[in-house]
């Protein structure tokens, strides 16, 4: 190769060699750039940020603010958070149940002669409360307070109160429970009849232990049945809302925007358990005579006619010759229940009660329900196309379950220890598994938060002896019972699950 075409080829590689260089030199003098060019030379260049909103734009909503802040300031102080202490499932001594105690001792069987006895166990839970009174009634839900051995009340104001039961329903899951108060901050009843879907509500209570929440919504819908009822004589006609309802809302208050009362919250529907924008109220219109009576009387008789109900569809209405779907159809009538004594027939279908118009069958529940049991009610029916009065005289919702022996003895319309008795039938021991050898007295009933539910006492115990004194039948114990002085505890042996122990009552404080 001569030595031009080899001076040729170095110029060439030369000129290529360049561009890369270049490229890299540019590259790092934009670098050097960036680096060292004024703090702030992209800020002259670079859009102002946006001036707020001024008031008479957002007037309206500022107002709304204002609006629910005022609201929520009156309501909160008001409502209380409800802690409990209760009765769970009781466990044999040791936390064994029979069966793996069965397992354990073998096929020999227990070598102490009977079945351990059942110790009481406890545990814990939360809910909500409305202070309705400046005294210091406070209104929740059943379900919060059931069982319950201590109730604690905390206000507003971080103070820890007790609280004692007054009453509890648990046909519409209300309860009444009181605190030693004066002045307290009160809510006033609203009309939940005149509700329209639609309607701002708030929802306050104490979710998940978070106290004195509040959350905002409308009205979703009016006049709900209970979808979880296990008594088909349980009323409906719950207010559902989209105001977030949590676990721990339970017993708060549903309040309209001039901060009354329209409902006592009261459970939710979800799949998850937490808020999926369905919950559920009490309406005022079933609570507050509910309340109002819990307190005068510690309890409520609901009244029934005895009679299976459904709603009017445009599917069956022309069966039953109605051109509209109001009313309740009767698809059941018990045997000498006051319906069926009324002459009350299945295919009626009741329009009105006392010249007030039936929409559903919730609607009929709620207003029977309210009822006081041997009241008259006429009733507006039409059958066969034609429309007649039919006068019926109800009965308490569970006067057919009610013992002869009923309560022993009776203080202030409430039972004083809070238990029911019933003499031992050969039906009741088989039933029960109480040895021949064992005589005494069953408990039929215990009221929620008397002596005998602080005590542990249970349905199915046998009560044996009272203040060291045996007892044969419910005469002897109520005697006993009679014969304790006020204030002073009773000393009772009870035999439950195969063997026997003392409890003591302790009077309630009143």
């Amino acid at each position: 190769m001569n030595t031009s075409k080899i001076d040729r080829w170095k110029s060439l590689l030369k000129r290529r060699m360049v561009v890369p260089v270049l490229a890299v030199a540019m590259a790092a003098s934009f670098g050097t750039y960036e680096l060292l060019k004024p703090a702030g030379a992209d800020a002259a260049t670079a859009a102002p940020p946006a001036a707020p909103l001024d008031d008479n734009t957002v007037g309206a909503l500022l107002n709304l603010d204002r609006a629910m802040e005022t609201l929520a300031a009156h309501v909160t102080p008001a409502v209380v958070n409800v802690t409990v202490t209760a009765h769970s499932k009781a466990v044999p001594l040791g936390g064994q149940d029979q069966d793996e105690l069965q397992q354990f001792f073998g096929p020999f069987g227990n070598p102490f002669g009977q079945r351990m006895p059942r110790q009481p166990q406890f545990e814990h839970g939360l809910g909500s409360g409305i202070v309705i009174s400046p005294d210091g009634y406070i209104v929740t839900n059943n379900h919060v307070v059931k069982d319950a051995t201590d109730i604690r009340v905390t206000l507003n104001d971080r103070r820890v109160l007790p609280a004692k039961l007054i009453g509890a329903d648990p046909m519409t899951d209300l309860a009444v429970i009181k605190v030693n108060g004066s002045n307290m901050a009160g809510l006033p009843w609203g009309d939940s009849t005149a509700l329209r879907a639609g309607q701002t509500v708030l929802a306050f209570g104490n979710p998940f232990g978070f106290r004195f929440t509040v959350t905002r919504g409308i009205v979703s819908a009016l006049n709900r049945a209970n979808p979880y009822s296990d008594d088909p004589r349980k009323p409906g006609g719950f207010i559902q809302t989209d105001a977030a309802i949590n676990p721990g809302n339970s017993g708060g208050a549903l309040v309209d925007a001039r901060g009354q009362v329209i409902g006592i919250n009261t459970f939710l529907i979800s799949s998850t358990g937490s808020f999926s924008g369905m919950g559920f109220a009490i309406p005022a219109e079933i609570a507050r005579p509910t309340v109002q009576t819990l307190i005068k009387y510690g309890k409520v008789e609901h009244a029934y006619i005895g009679v299976g109900i459904n709603d009017l569809t445009p599917e069956n209405a022309r069966f039953f010759h109605m051109d509209q779907t109001i009313g309740a159809v009767i698809s059941q009538v018990e045997p000498n229940s006051p319906g069926a004594k009324a002459g009350l027939k299945v295919g009626d279908v009741i329009t009105g009660v006392n010249g007030h118009q039936v929409s559903d069958a919730g609607h009929l529940q709620v207003m029977i329900s309210q009822e006081r049991p041997g009241s008259k009610v006429n009733l507006e029916v039409m059958r066969d196309g034609k429309t007649m009065t039919i006068p019926v005289t109800v009965d308490a919702a569970h006067g057919r379950d009610s013992d002869s022996n009923g309560d022993a003895t009776r203080e202030h319309g409430r039972a004083r220890w809070g238990i029911g008795l019933q003499n031992v039938t050969p039906e009741m021991r088989e039933q029960l598994q109480v040895p021949s050898e064992v005589h005494g007295v069953v408990i039929t009933d215990v009221q929620p938060g008397s002596p005998a539910d602080n005590a542990g006492l249970a349905r199915g115990d046998v009560i044996v002896e009272v203040n060291r004194h045996k007892v044969e039948n419910a005469a002897d114990v109520k005697r006993e019972l009679d014969n304790t002085a006020p204030g002073q505890d009773t000393l009772v042996l009870v035999w439950s699950n195969g063997g026997s122990s003392f409890r003591v009552l302790r009077p309630t404080a009143e």
